[in-house]
């Protein structure tokens, strides 16, 4: 499932709570604490759902009252990101690879990188100019220096030879004049330009160059055998140049955790517009490069409908390590993933999650080293499942860092749910989180345009409260960075 479906995925308990907080605040009648509402204890003259009359005994509302208390039974928000982060510290090591260069781009290193030469591994210009020997002037000579060449000639004092830059410099050279700062007199002869020179020196306009000046020595960046990268570093472009200039043509990383997205519902299209009851999927399309962003490998995607059978065989034949599924993951008559994770006898971690949108998703161990993760169908509610179950089991299988939780403050009040925690899209302007609208949990209008999910708490936050951010990865990475 993956749009606007039915109470099975929890869309309407999500949608009705956000409602209620808001009647809640806008109802002059006393307002019930959070404990009273967990409990469905209720005073006198307090709003109710579907008015102010208590649900009959054995009514489709009791049931739904009793649902309410089951959900916030679930588990708390951080610490659901825990657990799922726990989860994969538990798997067994995964044996590192060896792999190109031009394949390591966002993996992670599973062995310090150390340099392989020098660098640089000989003396080299870093200007384009002459190479010379002693003080001046210098007496030029008609060949020259180019980068590639392998062992240009010594220079005795008084001689100067034109160079390029990352060009071997000659033996004995003491120094590079760079073009800009050197003249020729009528005889050929090399002079250095006075504006190199102070005092004296600037009037005689026979400047000795610095010993050393514009070369770069050998071993100048690293020896050989030096540690340029620990253990554990993501590989960046930057640190496949590194990577490259030090002598390597492949790394040793952690390997991607490999990914199936197995996609359920019947009434879901691929392509055209929704009719005749039938609507478009819109998870298909969106969680293999997001599980890509996140550091994954996506072996398949499948779309199975309201199949348990077919269900049942795609997980029990999927070798990856990580199985996600989209809806079915509530109570209704086509909701198979509790029923068939109980068969299998796997064991849940997480089976509900106390934040809207997407409290019912869910975390289960289906053998040692594997585990699926279970979204809601509706779009916005399978990002919060995501980003809260998926990435940080992920990225620990994966070997990342986790980011560095940050905050900023809140452009303007932002409601909250009566005892969930809230995960509200935002774009971020200067220094404030703005909150975007169309935020409902069958919604992804708000998500597309935002940085981050503002974490926010129950009973919501007011103007200028600082707000926990979750950035969405290709906010700070850029689109071609993240989803090599």
């Amino acid at each position: 499932m993956t749009a606007a479906r039915s109470t099975r995925d929890g869309q309407d308990a999500d949608e009705f709570d956000v409602e209620e907080a808001l009647a809640l605040v806008k109802n002059p009648g006393p307002r019930p604490s959070a404990e009273q509402l967990r409990a469905g204890d209720v005073p006198a003259g307090a709003p109710r759902r579907g008015g102010d009359r208590a649900p009959a005994p054995g009514s489709r509302a009791q049931e739904g009252t009793l649902d309410k208390q089951a959900q916030h039974k679930a588990t708390p928000w951080p610490e659901a990101r825990v657990v799922a982060e726990r989860a994969a510290r538990s798997a067994p090591r995964r044996a590192p690879v060896s792999v190109p260069l031009d394949a390591a781009l966002g993996l992670v290193l599973a062995a310090p990188l150390t340099a392989l030469t020098d660098l640089p591994s000989f003396d080299t210009s870093a200007m384009d100019g002459w190479a010379v020997a002693g003080p001046g002037p210098w007496e030029v000579r008609g060949d020259g220096v180019l980068a590639g060449n392998a062992t240009p000639e010594r220079l005795t004092d008084g001689e100067a030879v034109r160079i390029a830059t990352g060009a071997r410099v000659p033996r004995d050279a003491t120094a590079v004049l760079r073009s800009e700062h050197g003249r020729l007199d009528d005889k050929g002869r090399l002079h250095a330009r006075h504006a190199q020179g102070h005092g004296p020196a600037r009037q005689a306009g026979t400047l000795d160059v610095a010993h050393g000046q514009d070369i770069r020595p050998r071993g100048q960046e690293c020896r050989s055998g030096d540690q340029l990268l620990p253990l554990g570093t993501l590989v960046t472009p930057a640190a496949l140049g590194l990577a490259a200039a030090a002598g390597y043509d492949t790394l040793t990383v952690i390997p991607r955790p490999r990914v199936d997205v197995l996609v359920l519902g019947d009434e879901l299209l691929t392509e055209g517009l929704p009719r005749e009851g039938l609507i478009r999927d819109a998870l298909g399309p969106m969680l293999p490069p997001w599980l890509r962003a996140l550091g994954a490998e996506v072996v398949a995607v499948r779309r199975l409908g309201d199949d348990a059978a077919a269900l049942h065989k795609a997980i029990t034949g999927s070798r990856a390590d990580l199985i996600v599924t989209t809806g079915g993951t509530a109570s209704g008559p086509v909701d198979h993933v509790h029923p068939i994770l109980r068969r299998l006898g796997a064991e849940l971690l997480v089976d509900g999650v106390k934040v809207r949108p997407g409290h019912p998703m869910l975390l289960a161990r289906i053998e040692e080293g594997r585990h699926l993760v279970g979204l809601p169908g509706n779009p916005l509610a399978a990002v919060s499942g995501l980003l809260t179950l998926a990435e940080p089991l992920l990225r620990t299988l994966a070997g990342r860092a986790a980011p560095e939780p940050y905050t900023m403050p809140c452009r303007e009040a932002v409601q909250g749910h009566p005892y969930d925690t809230r995960l509200v899209p935002v774009s971020l302007r200067g220094e404030r989180a703005v909150p975007l609208h169309y935020n409902g949990p069958a919604m992804l209008r708000g998500i597309a345009a935002s940085d981050a999910l503002a974490v926010v708490p129950p009973d919501g936050a007011r103007a200028g409260q600082e707000l926990e951010l979750v950035d969405l990865p290709w906010a700070s990475a850029g689109i071609d960075a993240c989803f090599v």
